[in-house]
């Protein structure tokens, strides 16, 4: 088999399992017999646990960041994207096996020791937050609203996660909203 098709499938089982379940409880073993790669195969694909961390990490990332945008895209209205943010983050909450950000978890447990997995964590916040700057500047809207966005993005998401509810995602898209409308009032009338 193809090394990008083994490394797919190790991937596959990586992130269930480690998005299921938490990093550290997760040995290399596990990952071998969910994905049925020889565990000498899976070390010279990923010479280590935390490659393969990183690499699930990433790759997660675009995913997540692609389903997001194409939720989005399909709004006309450049407006109406910035609050169909929200509206995906409710149906993600609603999925599942919904267990919060890969991110925030990651970086819980292994941020303080692991430079990958900060990095990882860091670079898709900083990558939410240009998309979010993306659609305020698409929407004529001030710059200094993406980092409010940002953290009822955030907020709606670690909330959803330990409540197991998936309110916090209308609970922010109603802030949102508020922001907008907000900021709309500023705006002098010609």
């Amino acid at each position: 088999m193809e090394a990008a098709a083994l490394e797919a499938r190790v991937l596959d089982a990586a992130e269930t399992l480690l998005y299921g379940r938490g990093l550290q409880t997760v040995g290399m073993d596990e990952i071998r017999n969910a994905s049925g790669v020889s565990l000498k195969r899976l070390y010279q694909l990923f010479p280590s646990k935390e490659r393969l961390v990183e690499a699930y990490l990433l790759r997660r990332d675009g995913r997540w960041r692609a389903a997001l945008a194409s939720h989005v895209d399909a709004r006309p209205s450049q407006e109406n994207r910035i609050l169909a943010v929200f509206d995906w983050l409710e149906s993600w909450f609603e999925e599942p096996d919904f267990r919060g950000c890969a991110f925030v978890n990651s970086f819980g447990e292994l941020g303080a020791t692991s430079e990958g997995v900060a990095a990882a964590a860091r670079g898709h916040v900083d990558a939410l937050r240009r998309y979010l700057a993306g659609l305020v500047a698409a929407a004529g809207r001030p710059a200094w609203l993406s980092e409010p966005l940002l953290l009822l993005v955030e907020g709606a998401i670690t909330t959803a996660a330990i409540s197991g509810s998936s309110a916090p995602a209308g609970q922010a898209r109603e802030a949102a909203r508020m922001l907008l409308d907000a900021d709309r009032s500023q705006v002098p009338t010609p």
